[in-house]
């Protein structure tokens, strides 16, 4: 109920509110935001207007349900709305750039917000932003991968080498590890790093997948040094596939996990004990470990595409006689063998199973053949 006002300017508001272009968070894209900025005239969702509400000199945030409009107010509201001024504010994006939505962690959509609106990033073209010049350099927390403790770490990004290096020391020469850009995958992961600003960096070493875990106690720096490696990313691609469009390059920069989460497994006889497992899957690739923050994978499955002869069931195989304690169970059926996993609940199944179909059924491209065939052979 909106309160407060006269009933001519409550009309008003409503008929603003109720126009198409205002029917998504401004920001994340939520659906039926019912917060605005008095000062920016965008509607946005709750969770939004709690970052809008930490940068009070640019932005004054009220609800449009809970809060009196004057009629000066309003006819503001009315002259800009979401079209309007995010044609101002997210006039030059650059292509790379990673827009998030209200699915993605706090930094990311608190850092776009601030960028749009308090650092204007975006609003005239060819601007000069500290992640759109191919090169970065600078010190993030990373996880040793014995002893578990975060240490200062040297990290050199170079567009010109196509790579990310990585330093013990700050003085060092020689790089501990340098990784081609081509095989870099980054996501941010507070919940599963424990900080806010967490950021996994996984990429692929002897066909292997490895990863780092990394933050920065700066939200913008680790946002900043996620939009470099996509910018670096983009432009190793342009080069790479010159007729490819840009969109279709966006597409194969850095990804979220489809899914995470802890299932029970059983080994290819089937008929040893099931055991808790942490598992990843990143598009055509189900990993599993042992400890969600290890290095390295215990094991790989390759998750092919329907016409290939893979599919998912709901349940085991009658007579499964390995043990197990989560009784919601899914199969996955490859062209070579069953794989079976267990859930702990029936929720958890049914998303697994959803996230398995998306990815079974969608046709293989050329180079999912070859990394079919590497695992055919490894195995």
């Amino acid at each position: 109920m909106m309160s407060g006002g006269n009933e001519k300017s409550v009309k008003a508001l409503k008929e603003v509110w109720r126009r198409a272009e205002n029917s998504l968070c401004a920001d994340c894209g939520k659906p039926d935001p019912d917060w605005a900025s008095s000062t920016l005239g965008v509607f946005i969702c709750l969770s939004c207007s709690g970052i809008h509400r930490n940068i009070p000199s640019i932005s004054k945030v009220k609800s449009l349900k809970m809060d009196h409009w004057d009629d000066a107010q309003v006819q503001f509201l009315a002259q800009h709305g979401n079209a309007v001024t995010n044609a101002t504010y997210e006039a030059h994006i650059p292509i790379y750039y990673y827009q998030p939505t209200y699915n993605d962690c706090q930094v990311l959509r608190e850092q776009w917000i601030r960028a749009k609106y308090e650092r204007k990033e975006f609003t005239e073209p060819g601007k000069q932003l500290p992640y759109s010049d191919g090169v970065k350099e600078g010190i993030l927390w990373k996880r040793g991968r014995d002893n578990g403790q975060f240490l200062p770490r040297k990290f050199l990004l170079s567009e010109r080498e196509g790579s990310l290096k990585y330093f013990t020391k700050q003085d060092a020469k020689e790089p501990k590890v340098i990784i081609k850009i081509d095989v870099i995958n980054a996501t941010f992961q507070p919940v599963k790093i424990g900080n806010p600003n967490g950021l996994q960096i996984t990429y692929l070493k002897d066909n292997k997948t490895r990863n780092i875990f990394v933050y920065h106690e700066n939200g913008k720096e680790v946002v900043d040094w996620f939009n470099a490696i996509r910018s670096v990313q983009f432009h190793y691609l342009k080069v790479a596939f010159p007729i490819a469009s840009d969109n279709e390059l966006k597409s194969r920069l850095t990804r979220n996990f489809l899914k995470e989460g802890y299932m029970e497994k059983t080994g290819p006889k089937q008929k040893e004990a099931f055991k808790k497992r942490w598992f990843t899957l990143d598009h055509r690739r189900l990993m599993y470990f042992k400890d969600p923050l290890d290095a390295f994978a215990k094991g790989e499955v390759f998750v092919g595409s329907r016409e290939n002869g893979y599919s998912v069931r709901k349940g085991l195989p009658s007579g499964t006689q390995g043990n197990f304690s989560w009784h919601y169970g899914l199969t996955i059926v490859t062209p070579d063998r069953e794989y079976l996993f267990t859930c702990e609940t029936e929720t958890d199944q049914l998303d697994w199973i959803a996230a398995f179909t998306s990815v079974i059924d969608q046709p293989m491209i050329p180079q999912e053949y070859a990394i079919e065939a590497y695992f055919k052979v490894k195995s």
